[in-house]
C-alpha cells in the first residue's frame, strides 16, 4: 500500500476552494506536504499511512470543482513537518475558471443573522459561492489576478482566510464592510443620497421609483410591477415582457412550477426560469403572453434588498438595449440611463467580465450566461486549435482545445461595432486564459455578417486557416454528432443558394449533412421591412385579392397595397425564405394578433400566447418535391386553409394552435420520410423555433411515433447560441 505520491489533479480546480479542501481533508487523515496550483491542474505532494484513504477523498472534489483526470506518480524524499499550501505557478491551462454563481445558504445566513461579522455585508461570499469569472483577469486563480486585489484584507478577513477550520479559507473573494467593497446610492446626476445604500434604496423602489443596480456582471433597472408601464414607456419597449426577481413564496403563487423548475429555480446557477402564469391573464405590465421570466436572488445585496423591501416582486431587466453589450462601468450608467432611471445603486468592485442573466425554459437553455457560461465540455476534435466565433444574433464564441471546448457567455447581436468588439474581447479574454493558439477560424456562410469579417482578421492575423459552415447545419452539428436526421426551424440563416433557410431537413453526419427537406420558398417583400411588418410576410405568402382586401380594411392605402403587389409580381426588394419563424409572423397577422413587430420574436411569441388557449384540429398538409431534389412543405395551403377558416369565423385561439400543430406535423412528415429513405433511425431538432413547446412537442411525438430515436441538446441553447459550439464541432470533424 502507498504512503506517498505526488497527486495532479486536472479540470476545473481554479476558483472552487480546491486548495483548502485539500489541506483540509491532509489534516482529516494526517498527510504531510504541499498542495500548489498549476495554471489549469492542482499538485499534491502526500507522505502519510493513510496516502489511499486521502486520495479517495480529494478525488471527489468540492461542490464548484469538475475533476478530468488524476494521476498519482511516485515521490521520494523526506516528508515536511506539516501539510503547506504553497504559492501558485505555471502549469496547464487545460482547464477553466466556473462561472459565477448564486450566493451559498451559509452565507446568506451569515448576512441576515444580527450580531455577526457579516451582518448586512452585501459582498459577503465564501469559497463555496458568489464571483468568478465577472472578476477574474488572469490564471491561475488567486486574488491578485483579480479584481478583489483593490481591497486589501483586514486583520479579521486575514484570519479566516488563513484558518483551515473556515470555509473562508483561501476564499480569494473574501472580504467585509471593514475591507470590502463598497455600496453608493446615487442620483442620475451622480450626487450622492444620505443614509444606508441598500435601505434607501428599497425605499425609493417600494415608492415607485425607477432604479439602475450594479450587480456581479453587469447594471440591472428594477421597478415595482405597478412601476413596470413608465420603465416600459421609457425604455420605448412597451410590448416586450420583462424578467422579475421574486421570493421564493412569490413565485409559487404567480406562477405554475414543476419539480425540474424548481430545482432550476433553486440552483446555484439561479437563471430566469421562463414559467407559465397560473392565470394568463395577469400581470399583464410586465409580460402579456402566458408565460413570466422569473429569478430568485442570487446576490447578497438582493437577500439584503428583499429584506427591506415591501414588495414580493420586482422588475429586473438588462441596463442595455437588446442585442447591445451589458453595462459594467458608472460612468456609462450615468451617462446613457438618464432619462430612464431615477437612481442608481452601485459598487465600487471593477467588473471585469461582463456577464448577462441565463434564461431557461422547460429545462432548455435559451441565453447560456452567468452561471452556465463560460461552459467547459470534453469533447475529442482532434489536436487542432478551433475557434467558432459565431453566428449575427445572440452571439457568443467557442474555443476548442486539447479536448475541451469553451463557451462564452452571451455576446448579442453583431450587427453594431459595440457588440462587435465585445465579441473580439471575449475571444481574447477566453483565448488567453486557455492559452490558444489557432489552426481554424469558423465563421457563418453568410459573407456580410461582421462575424464573418472578425474571423478573417483573425485568421490573417494568426495564420490560421479559414472555415465557413452554413448556419443550420452548425445547428445540427451542435444537437449531436451521429448520423441523423436533422432539423433546423428558426428565422433566419444565409443558405447555400443564396436565399433565407430556417425551416430545414439534413440527412447525413456532420460534417456531411445533405439538405433533403425544407418549408416552401416565399417571397419576403421588402426583406427585412417583412420581419417588422409582418403582414408584408402574409402578403408574400398569400397574394390573393382576398388578403389585400384583409389588408385595406387595416388600414392599407391603396397606393401601399399597389406598392406591395408590384414588388411581389416583379422580385424587386423581395428576398426569398424557407424560415419557419416567417411562417409564424404571417400566422400572426393573419389572425391580427401582431402588426409590428417591436421585439425579436414578438410575432412568433404572441401567436403560442394565443395558442395556448386553443384547441388544434388535424388539417391536411400539403408535402410536394421540388426543383432542387428536396420535398417540400408547403406554408401557402397551411395559411390557405387557416385564412379560410379565419373568415368563417372560427376561434382565433383555435386556428393559432392549429397553425402551429400542423406546420410541426409537417416538418416531422419530413423527417420521417428522410428517416425511412436513407435509413437513418435518428432525427435531430435544434433552432430557436423549438422552444415553443407546443411546435415541439409535436414534432417529438410524431418521430418517436415512427419508431425513430428523438435528440435534443439540452446542454446549448436551441437558439443561435450554440451556433459558435457547432461551428467548432464542424471544423473537427473536417478532414484536414
Amino acid at each position: 500500500m502507498r504512503t506517498c505520491g505526488t497527486i495532479i489533479i486536472r479540470g476545473i480546480v481554479q476558483g472552487v476552494g480546491f486548495r483548502p479542501f485539500v489541506y483540509a481533508k491532509a489534516r482529516e487523515y494526517g498527510i504531510k506536504g504541499t498542495v500548489k496550483n498549476l495554471g489549469s491542474e492542482v499538485e499534491i505532494r502526500a507522505f502519510g499511512d493513510r496516502f489511499e484513504e486521502f486520495l479517495e477523498a480529494v478525488s471527489r472534489g468540492t461542490p464548484l470543482s469538475h475533476i478530468d483526470s488524476i494521476d498519482v506518480r511516485n515521490l521520494c524524499g523526506d516528508p515536511p513537518d506539516t501539510f503547506t499550501i504553497l504559492e501558485s505557478g505555471s502549469g496547464s491551462l487545460s482547464g477553466f475558471i466556473p462561472p459565477d454563481v448564486a450566493i451559498c445558504d451559509d452565507c446568506i445566513a451569515d448576512i441576515l443573522t444580527p450580531g455577526g461579522r457579516y451582518e448586512g455585508y452585501w459582498a459577503t461570499s465564501c469559497v463555496n459561492c458568489g464571483p468568478r469569472y465577472s472578476i477574474i483577469n488572469a490564471i491561475p486563480y488567486d486574488r491578485e489576478r483579480t479584481s478583489m486585489i483593490e481591497f486589501p484584507m483586514c486583520p479579521p478577513c486575514e484570519r479566516e482566510y488563513t484558518d483551515p477550520s473556515c470555509r473562508r479559507h483561501h476564499a480569494q473573494t473574501i472580504a467585509c464592510a471593514a475591507c470590502g467593497p463598497h455600496l453608493a446610492l446615487l442620483r442620475i446626476d451622480g450626487t450622492p443620497i444620505e443614509g444606508e445604500p441598500i435601505k434607501k434604496a428599497a425605499e425609493l423602489l417600494d415608492a415607485g421609483s425607477i432604479v439602475a443596480i450594479r450587480g456581479i456582471g453587469g447594471f440591472h433597472i428594477a421597478c415595482t410591477e405597478e412601476a413596470a408601464p413608465e420603465l416600459k414607456r421609457r425604455l420605448g419597449r412597451t410590448e416586450q415582457p420583462l424578467a422579475v426577481m421574486v421570493t421564493p413564496e412569490e413565485v409559487e403563487r404567480i406562477a405554475v412550477v414543476s419539480e425540474e423548475e424548481r430545482k432550476i429555480l433553486h440552483s446555484r446557477e439561479r437563471p430566469i426560469v421562463v414559467l407559465e402564469k397560473r392565470d394568463p391573464a395577469s400581470h399583464q405590465a410586465i409580460s402579456d403572453l402566458h408565460t413570466i421570466g422569473c429569478m430568485l436572488p442570487y446576490t447578497g445585496l438582493h437577500h439584503l434588498l428583499f429584506a427591506n423591501l415591501a414588495h414580493p416582486l420586482l422588475v429586473m431587466t438588462s441596463a442595455n438595449l437588446p442585442g447591445y453589450p451589458m453595462i459594467t462601468d458608472l460612468a456609462t450608467a450615468l451617462e446613457r440611463l438618464s432619462g430612464e432611471v431615477d437612481y442608481i445603486l452601485t459598487h465600487n468592485r471593477q467588473i471585469v467580465n461582463r456577464c448577462d442573466d441565463s434564461v431557461v425554459r422547460d429545462g432548455y437553455i435559451i441565453r447560456l450566461s452567468r452561471g452556465f457560461a463560460p461552459k467547459r465540455a470534453a469533447i475529442d476534435l482532434g489536436d487542432a486549435c478551433i475557434l467558432g466565433v459565431g453566428p449575427e444574433l445572440n452571439a457568443n464564441i467557442s474555443i476548442y482545445k486539447d479536448g475541451f471546448c469553451i463557451t462564452s457567455p452571451h455576446v448579442g447581436n453583431v450587427r453594431n461595432p459595440q457588440t462587435l468588439a465585445y465579441l473580439q474581447e471575449t475571444a481574447e479574454k477566453i483565448g488567453g486564459l486557455v492559452g490558444a493558439r489557432y489552426d481554424w477560424i469558423v465563421h457563418d456562410l453568410h459573407p456580410q455578417f461582421l462575424s464573418t469579417r472578425y474571423a478573417r482578421e483573425v485568421a490573417e492575423a494568426t495564420g490560421a486557416d479559414l472555415l465557413a459552415v452554413q448556419h443550420h447545419r452548425a445547428h445540427i452539428a451542435a444537437a449531436t454528432r451521429e448520423e441523423c436526421i436533422g432539423i433546423a426551424i428558426d428565422g433566419v440563416g444565409y443558405g447555400d443558394d443564396g436565399t433565407i433557410w430556417g425551416g430545414e431537413v439534413f440527412a447525413g453526419q456532420v460534417p456531411n449533412l445533405d439538405r433533403v427537406g425544407h418549408l416552401e420558398v416565399v417571397p419576403m417583400p421588402g426583406g427585412d421591412l417583412a420581419t417588422r411588418y409582418p403582414e408584408r410576410m402574409l402578403y408574400g405568402i398569400l397574394p390573393t385579392d382576398e388578403v389585400r382586401d384583409l389588408l385595406a380594411s387595416r388600414g392599407w392605402s391603396e397606393i401601399e397595397l399597389a406598392v406591395l403587389a408590384r414588388q411581389v409580381e416583379r422580385g424587386l426588394n423581395v428576398a426569398s425564405t424557407s424560415s419557419t419563424g416567417r411562417v409564424l409572423d404571417a400566422a400572426a397577422a393573419l389572425l391580427g394578433i401582431c402588426r409590428e413587430r417591436t421585439y425579436d420574436g414578438e410575432p412568433a411569441m404572441k401567436l403560442e400566447a394565443r395558442a395556448y388557449a386553443g384547441k388544434p384540429s388535424v388539417w391536411e398538409h400539403n408535402i410536394l418535391r421540388g426543383k432542387d431534389g428536396c420535398e417540400v412543405l408547403s406554408t401557402r395551403s397551411i395559411l390557405a386553409e387557416a385564412y379560410r377558416r379565419f373568415g368563417a369565423g372560427e376561434r382565433v385561439e383555435d386556428i393559432a394552435a392549429s397553425i402551429q400543430y400542423n406546420l410541426a406535423r409537417g416538418v416531422a412528415a419530413m423527417a420521417v420520410n428522410a428517416a425511412e429513405e436513407r435509413g437513418i433511425p435518428r432525427v435531430a431538432l435544434s433552432g430557436g423555433v423549438a422552444y415553443n413547446r407546443a411546435i415541439r412537442e409535436t414534432i417529438r411525438a410524431e418521430i418517436l411515433a415512427a419508431g425513430l430515436e428523438f435528440v435534443m441538446n439540452r446542454d446549448y441553447p436551441l437558439g443561435d447560441g450554440c451556433i459558435s459550439f457547432g461551428q467548432v464541432v464542424y471544423g473537427g470533424s473536417i478532414e484536414k
